[in-house]
């Protein structure tokens, strides 16, 4: 008997940075063990260079994503959402887990640029490293 592969939505606002960033790291950890999306409340026209060259430096990709809506039939198909940072609202239907990661913002900090992105990379990575591991350990 198989069992069904675990699947998560990470949504942010714009779905160019953050959002992306954890679905990239989460493909980079789970290979196909996880089924991984990614969306935004209010989506951007483009990836966040930043975000991406950060993402690469970790050895994760996002080559070829583009910042996309949330698509109604995925939210209700998926096991867990998990919100990225303060300003995302999903309304979550029943049945569906929903998590807010209310990440590090170095910005805050006056820490910005590469360094900045580097910091929210590092703190998404470690969180999704508990998830994956939380997933896996489901199967």
């Amino acid at each position: 008997m198989t069992q069904r592969k675990p699947s998560v939505l990470f949504v942010c606002v714009r779905n160019g940075g953050k959002s992306q960033m954890a679905a990239g790291l989460m493909r980079q950890a789970a290979g196909d063990a996880v089924e991984v999306h990614s969306a935004g409340t209010d989506p951007g026209e483009k990836i966040n260079a930043l975000s991406a060259e950060t993402l690469a430096e970790a050895g994760a990709d996002m080559t070829g994503e583009t910042p996309k809506s949330i698509d109604p039939g995925l939210i209700r198909r998926v096991d867990l959402i998990v919100t990225l940072g303060r300003d995302a609202r999903v309304e979550v239907p029943e049945g569906v887990e929903l998590r807010n990661w209310d990440t590090d913002e170095p910005s805050e900090r006056g820490i910005e640029g590469i360094e900045r992105m580097r910091l929210v990379r590092d703190d998404i990575a470690r969180r999704v490293e508990a998830l994956h591991s939380e997933l896996t350990a489901r199967n």
